[in-house]
């Protein structure tokens, strides 16, 4: 039988790793050709201060306009499909020139955003949304699995 302090921090610690390591597939092809739908990556939340230009980053895509015509943001579908790419700046850092078209007159990334692209062009990315929110980050990714 096992002790009960041993299954209190067998419990904490599996908590503790659900809250700071997620496991995301891949599904689309935007990061072609370095990873590919199926792949499965190990990711660890974290905030936009522990990223660094060139990581690989899982988050939320961006709320984008119904239509042209119509200015409402479209509603987040109930599970959120989670976006992989690479970032390409951080806060303070220049526009990329792939991004400043999405990214009007800002010449700079604002605080509490980053410019990320997949690294294929066909990808959905700050290419057509200029810069992601921070708060849309989920975390970064450690590895393949």
């Amino acid at each position: 039988m096992i002790p009960l302090t041993l299954l209190t921090a067998l419990v904490l610690t599996i908590i503790l790793i659900r809250r700071t390591l997620v496991i995301v597939t891949v599904s689309g092809t935007s990061m072609t050709p370095a990873l590919h739908p199926g792949e499965r990556l190990l990711v660890r939340r974290c905030d936009l201060t522990a990223l660094r230009v060139g990581d690989i980053v899982v988050l939320e895509p961006p709320r984008i306009p119904v239509s042209p015509e119509v200015t409402a943001l479209a509603p987040l579908p109930t599970r959120t499909k989670w976006q992989v790419k690479r970032v390409a700046a951080l806060p303070g850092d220049p526009i990329p020139e792939p991004a400043r078209k999405a990214s009007g007159t800002l010449r700079t990334v604002p605080d509490g955003t980053l410019i990320v692209l997949g690294d294929n062009k066909a990808s959905h990315d700050s290419r057509l949304s200029g810069p992601y929110p921070a708060t849309h980050l989920l975390g970064r990714t450690l590895r393949k699995l």
